[in-house]
């Protein structure tokens, strides 16, 4: 693989994805020749609908063709996460449960100013509060674009003088104090004193594009890498101001067609503009580290979703060999994108564990939380799209406008472009503005749900004006078979039938449904491994560092490992989250189970070959005519010739034999590096009430569908579509950053007046698991996080619409909004 700072430099220039895809995908420098293929004829389709077989060139060390999910054991089937015991009794430790001996607790001093100069750093006072035993001044700010400018690091700084890093958000960090107990550090943060010199600053959106709007960066270009998560932007984009772009191409092409030529062509034009609101992470575990340097090494206990590129970005920032560092998370509070790196706070620990000697633990409390460590960044969409009056499709044009605060990674992301194929001529331009507010970072399909929230009412708005029911015209503007066939169950599902017509409800609060899709890319980590081991007696276990941030991962590879070799998962120990182990990708991207499953099931099936070998001659047959049946090795032609997996290990001539194995390219190629054919996504059926006296939103009841390839344990599937739903809600009807205005500070960086949807919200949910068999990989399996929130906003928006008849184009959907919204005259659709 790249190495660290070359994957960098490289998404630095190819931008968004495609410089991490292509440099995941790459083979190993020294790599072996190209393995011996195979034809097998593999599964490929929708059970029910469409499935069929394709032959394959397959490497011939990769295992038989698994059979669909129906006729195996293990895999397909609803099983209990293997960690529930130990989370619900409390036994799980998390970052923030890491106490070592001697360790020491830090605080991060932030500035209360979103722009300034820092002209000194008085830590006197605070170096002699009892108990504090170090103080670190931020040198670099991390997690910000970076301006062409030589002074942006300053290796020297010094308490007493020399050059700060420039602060242009409140909350950025200025210093760390690392003391015997919590309570000590946090007041010697107290009492440290900077000296500013204040700048205009402008936070919101439409005053930062304004031309005399204070300048974040002063006027001087900005770039931005992406990290694990996603974010950043492509490099040598114009930049006017604070506006940054606009970006036109994507990992799927970008602009197509000729977009003039649609819109004269246009018998029909539907537009509007669309906005949504900054969404903080909001995890239930803040951002947190433990470092403990030593002479021999560095470990760290890091709340992150990547161990294997936090272990990378550590050992370069420190100059230290990947062998002295070691990243452990052995279970973390929720990620969803943003705990990527090391962050500001974990470079202090380190730095402040050096210093002293001794582990050093920084955890973010909750204001630092939503202010400093990365959100969903907002947008301004102007979406416009013609069409003829049956429905087709002939153009569609989008411009939009976002700011990631002080970082970059602002967009929409790409599913106007790819949701609706049949459009022949498309047009995006999409802009970064910068404005002084905490970065942004990776969140739950970056851009997309912003995306969807413009598109996907669009359409709807599109249907009324041709006279067609929403579904149907999908199925004539969709090309996708799998939507196709969850729209059929999910609209059967839902009773979608029964749908009435936008406005027509009765009484004073009225009930609507709505409908909306999604996608995502289906992202393949090239870097993912792990080792698989059988020891003498009997007992299994499975090893990567990749880290298993809630979703189920854990679980996943003992269920793959358990079905190669006919046991249960229970019978698998799993050790993840650990860069002692090979290296895992990272948690995000929906990538996970897609990379890491298919080298888990090789190395178990090499495994299983190597145990088969020892007992065949005992056994008196050849080792291909035996089985892995129900805990037992069975003869295939005599089923009472067997051993239990137990007496057949203790054949093996060493104590333990193993196996590691890495991700291999997916079968038939990538559509782009890293980037397999096709898209996974789902529709999200939503029933809302509407109370037109209060304004008062209520989502009643959800129906999704959803596919993600082969489902590999549909009970932790259906929780990440429960959460994705919940997130989706909580999105579209509460959550929003406010920022004053006058003094730049985020007002309501609490989950007190952060408002989260809550139990009492919580709506009935049903789920319906679409399988689809792509013939990909030895597992043929993909993950669903992404998918499973993208289309939840966008489908209540068009429930309220279809409830009081008057479109919202604004999120979240407050009682305010509705209340204005219904005040207003009847919106008219589109234009003919």
């Amino acid at each position: 693989m790249a190495s660290y700072r070359k994957l960098k430099k490289s998404a630095k220039k190819e931008g968004k994805f495609a410089a991490l895809a292509a440099a995941l995908a790459a083979p190993a420098i020294g790599s072996a020749a190209p393995a011996a293929t195979q034809s097998l004829t593999m599964p490929m389709g929708i059970p029910g609908v469409n499935l069929k077989t394709i032959t394959r060139e397959v490497p011939t060390d990769e295992p038989p063709v698994l059979a669909v999910n129906d006729k195996l054991n293990v895999l397909g089937k609803r099983t209990r996460r293997l960690d529930a015991h130990l989370k619900v009794t409390g036994q799980a430790k998390y970052t923030y449960d890491i106490n070592l001996p001697g360790m020491l607790y830090g605080r991060m001093y932030r500035s209360p100013h979103p722009h300034a100069n820092v002209k000194g750093v008085d830590t006197s006072a605070a170096e002699r509060y009892p108990g504090v035993k170090a103080i670190y001044i931020i040198e670099t700010v991390m997690g910000s674009a970076i301006e062409r400018d030589p002074n942006h690091k300053n290796p020297k700084v010094q308490s007493t003088g020399g050059k700060f890093p420039k602060v242009r958000y409140a909350g950025q960090p200025i210093a760390a104090v690392a003391a015997t107990t919590q309570q000590a550090a946090d007041e010697a943060a107290r009492l440290i004193k900077v000296e500013y010199e204040l700048l205009p600053f402008v936070t919101d959106l439409d005053d930062a594009r304004k031309p005399d709007a204070p300048l974040v960066y002063g006027g001087k270009q900005v770039s931005m890498e992406e990290s694990g998560g996603g974010g950043g932007a492509a490099g040598g984009l114009p930049q006017k101001g604070n506006v940054r772009g606009p970006s036109t191409k994507s990992m799927f092409g970008g602009s197509r067609g000729n977009v003039e030529k649609g819109f004269k062509e246009a018998e029909i034009i539907v537009e509007g503009e669309f906005r949504t609101q900054v969404q903080t992470h909001a995890p239930l575990e803040t951002h947190g580290m433990v470092a403990d340097y030593r002479p021999d090494g560095l470990t760290v206990y890091l709340s992150t979703q990547d161990t294997a590129g936090a272990r990378s970005e550590m050992a370069e920032l420190f100059k230290l060999p990947k062998t002295q560092v070691r990243v452990i998370t052995e279970f973390m509070g929720g990620g969803f994108g943003a705990k990527y790196g090391a962050g500001n706070y974990g470079v202090a620990a380190t730095h402040l564990s050096k210093k002293t000697g001794v582990p050093v633990r920084i955890m973010l409390d909750r204001r630092e939380e939503h202010v400093a460590v990365g959100n969903r960044p907002n947008s301004v969409q102007n979406l416009r799209i013609g069409a003829k009056k049956d429905g087709t499709l002939t153009a569609m044009q989008l411009t939009s406008y976002g700011t990631a605060g002080v970082g970059l990674g602002a967009g929409v992301g790409w599913i106007a472009e790819t949701m609706y194929l049949t459009n022949p001529n498309f047009k995006g331009e999409q802009y970064d503005v910068l404005t002084n507010a905490g970065p942004g970072a990776a969140f739950r399909a970056p851009g997309a749900p912003q995306g969807a929230f413009a598109l996907e009412q669009l359409i709807d708005e599109l249907a009324e004006k041709v006279g067609v029911d929403a579904l149907a015209l999908r199925d004539k503007i969709d090309k996708s078979e799998m939507r196709r066939e969850q729209r059929r169950v999910g609209a059967e599902r839902f009773g979608w039938s029964k749908r009435q017509a936008p406005g027509s409800s009765p009484g004073v609060v009225k009930r609507g449904v709505g409908a909306a899709q999604s996608e995502w890319g289906r992202f393949i980590d090239m870097d993912s491994s792990c080792e698989v081991r059988l020891h003498q007696d009997g007992s299994v276990e499975i090893m990567s560092s990749v880290q298993d941030l809630g979703t189920g991962i854990r679980t996943v590879l003992a269920q793959v490992v358990a079905e190669e070799l006919g046991l249960q998962p229970t019978d698998v120990t799993v050790r993840i989250g650990d860069t002692n182990y090979p290296p895992g990708p990272g948690s995000g991207g929906s990538k996970t189970t897609g990379s890491i499953t298919p080298p888990a099931r090789t190395a178990a099936y090499k495994v299983g070959q190597q145990l088969l070998t020892a007992v065949a001659p005992s056994m008196g047959v050849a080792a291909s005519e035996l089985a892995f049946v129900g805990g037992k090795i069975v003869a295939k032609s005599n089923a009472g010739k067997s051993l239990s997996f137990r007496e057949a290990a203790q054949k093996l001539p060493t104590q333990q034999v193993s196996a590691t194995e890495k991700r291999k390219d997916d079968y038939g190629g990538f559509f782009r590096p890293g980037v397999s054919f096709g898209q996974s996504g789902g529709i999200q059926f939503v029933e809302v009430s509407v109370d037109t006296e209060t304004g008062y939103v209520k989502v009643e009841r959800v129906v999704g569908a959803h596919d993600c390839g082969r489902p590999i344990n549909p009970l932790a599937l259906e929780s990440q579509i429960n959460g994705g739903i919940l997130q989706g809600i909580s999105w579209a009807l509460y959550e929003n950053r406010h920022m004053d205005r006058n003094y730049g500070h985020m007002m309501n960086a609490n989950l007190d007046q952060y408002k989260i949807l809550g139990s009492r919200e919580v709506p009935q949910i049903d789920i319906i698991m679409v399988e689809e068999y792509t013939a990909t990989s030895s597992t043929d399996a993909l993950g669903i996080a992404e998918s499973a929130n993208v289309a939840t906003a966008a489908a209540v928006a068009n429930a309220v619409y279809n409830a009081i008849g008057v479109r919202i184009y604004e999120l979240p959907i407050t009682p305010e909004r509705v209340l204005n919204a219904l005040a207003k005259p009847k919106q008219k659709l589109g234009k003919v």
